[in-house]
């Protein structure tokens, strides 16, 4: 009976291990949380409506796009950045071909920097989103 407690105690210690070891390492770790991020800029061009982004928890983003909100997975680790599985609602509104060309390059960044309050995601083949703190 000893034994078998032993055993339990040391797998409870290793599980507890594991769980402290495993830490978050995607964009909200490196200084994207607790922030909205404003979309100012697309492939080197400035936008003339509002979108934005958040990271509300490890492996989730959020944000709002011309017309619709939306929010995703968004698991791999810094400095990578893959937005998927995104739900997005279904309003309709004039900027509708805006919102298209902002999921659509949101969904296809691959590489993200934080500097400051300063968001870069872009891809090697030179597309570039560039998004301000605004909280």
């Amino acid at each position: 009976m000893m034994r078998y407690r032993a055993a339990a105690l040391a797998l409870l210690v290793l599980c507890g291990a594991l769980t402290a070891c495993r830490k978050d390492e995607t964009l909200t770790a490196y200084g994207a949380a607790e922030k909205t991020w404003q979309l100012t800029e697309l492939d080197g061009a400035g936008i003339s409506y509002t979108a934005s982004l958040r990271f509300p928890e490890p492996g989730r983003i959020a944000g709002t796009a011309p017309c619709n909100s939306f929010s995703g997975a968004m698991t791999v680790p810094y400095p990578w950045f893959e937005a998927r599985d995104l739900v997005v609602t279904r309003r309709a509104c004039p900027a509708l071909t805006e919102e298209t060309a902002y999921l659509s390059a949101l969904t296809e960044m691959t590489l993200s920097e934080v500097l400051g309050d300063t968001l870069i995601l872009s891809k090697p083949e030179g597309r570039s989103m560039v998004f301000t703190a605004v909280e």
